[in-house]
């Protein structure tokens, strides 16, 4: 009877693990204040999450981000920040350190969540879904802070940019403008 209990449990949850998120909005995340978000309640609206750091050669991309947020909020875009201590430990600060910074520093106005890891052992799920969600641009490992998935209303991975796209270059406004203007229709 213990045996088969324990078959029973194993087999349970592999077959739990193995149910995959097919949207962005399947995942509930921390804020950086320790709240729980659930990501569904950015359903029909476009968002730009970025892997962010305080001490990384691309964190002047905040200002971007902060830029792009205010350029876009009224057609539907939401910026959506993680920090991640990923590269070069380039996140070293608490999560009251890292908003206080971030505000202080950029001016962030942007939604910003609890750190968290975006490759490895220990990836958050979130992210293994935005590593591996097929789109038109590539997928796989992040490489480096300030990694770029743009999500789709529908909380479909639409593109992805790496680190030196920088937020307010044509190449991802482009895109933004483009999804934007499709969801309109």
């Amino acid at each position: 009877m213990k045996l088969l209990m324990i078959s029973l449990f194993t087999i349970f949850a592999a077959r739990t693990t193995l149910v995959a998120q097919n949207s962005v909005h399947e995942f509930s995340v921390s804020s950086i204040d320790g709240k729980e978000v659930d990501l569904s309640q950015y359903k029909g609206k476009t968002l730009l999450i970025v892997n962010t750091a305080s001490k990384c050669g691309f964190t002047k991309q905040y200002a971007d981000l902060v830029e792009l947020q205010q350029r876009y909020a009224d057609e539907g875009l939401v910026v959506l920040g993680f920090p991640a201590n990923n590269f070069g430990k380039q996140e070293p600060g608490s999560n009251a350190q890292i908003m206080e910074f971030c505000s202080s520093t950029y001016g962030v106005d942007f939604p910003m969540f609890a750190k968290i890891s975006v490759k490895g052992a220990d990836q958050a799920e979130l992210f293994k879904y935005l590593t591996t969600a097929e789109n038109p641009d590539f997928t796989g490992n992040i490489r480096w802070n300030f990694e770029k998935f743009l999500i789709g209303p529908d909380g479909q991975v639409k593109h992805r940019f790496r680190s030196t796209a920088k937020p307010t270059g044509s190449k991802l406004t482009s895109a933004i403008d483009e999804l934007l203007k499709s969801s309109d229709s």
